[in-house]
């Protein structure tokens, strides 16, 4: 079965009307401090029982919530009333008036202008002011630069580290190239050596003593000799030949 619908009514018993307050009240005040939290709205409560004791909550200070209720209250009832808010908005631009010329003034002081109508105590404080924001500055300054140098030492040591992985690749490739000049001119001197500084040799295969050394030259003109007339004796000795062989 569904909870019955409670009549919003006083109670009359006491001790079921304290009850109720105090488990109201404390659930009231926890709706207050959530609806500060969730919403990021400033929050004031203020509870007075039966017994004339107050309950209160506020999410930043209880001060400063009346104030600027009464405030915004003031202002509502203004912008109802147009001369009111005439006056509103006069009185709103003397106290932007008044707080621009003390910022002026204040300025010309710091840049060490007009300066005669201060005392001593004000130029102490002035000093004071002055060295926090050399201070300040100077901090500031400092910060600056050391993340710069932090920055630089950063990339001088990756581009270190670049610079190694570089002279090692270089130092591989010119161990490369010396094994690769190494064989292809080592291969080159063998087959000159094999060429020119080994003789050939030629043995006749029947006799014991050394072989014959025999070397390439250059050939040399000859002169043909003229061809003589056949003797005699030669012309007699082709015939024979010739019945020799079967002619």
């Amino acid at each position: 079965m569904g909870r019955g619908k409670i009549v919003i009514r006083r109670i009359d018993n006491s001790t079921s009307r304290q009850v109720t307050f105090s488990k109201r009240r404390n659930g009231l005040l926890k709706k207050a401090r959530e609806l500060s939290i969730l919403c990021d709205a400033e929050v004031g409560l203020i509870i007075f029982s039966s017994t004339a004791k107050l309950y209160d909550y506020s999410s930043s200070s209880m001060k400063s919530v009346i104030e600027r209720y009464n405030k915004a209250k003031e202002e509502h009832h203004q912008l109802l009333n147009p001369a009111s808010e005439v006056k509103f908005w006069q009185r709103e631009a003397a106290t932007l008036r008044q707080q621009l010329q003390f910022l002026q003034e204040c300025h010309r002081q710091l840049m060490g202008e007009e300066l005669s109508g201060l005392g001593v105590k004000d130029l102490q404080n002035l000093e004071r002011q002055l060295e926090m924001s050399l201070k300040g500055v100077r901090t500031k300054k400092d910060q600056i630069l050391t993340d710069e140098i932090k920055e630089l030492n950063q990339k001088g040591a990756i581009i270190h580290e670049e610079n190694i992985e570089l002279y090692k690749k270089m130092a591989l490739i010119s161990k490369e190239n010396a094994e690769l000049h190494k064989k292809a001119y080592g291969a080159s001197e063998g087959n000159e050596a094999t060429s020119s500084g080994v003789p050939f040799t030629i043995s006749n295969g029947y006799e014991s003593h050394p072989p014959i050394h025999l070397q390439l030259s250059q050939p040399q003109p000859q002169q043909q000799p003229q061809a003589k007339p056949p003797s005699q004796a030669q012309n007699r000795k082709i015939p024979a030949k010739g019945m020799e062989l079967g002619y």
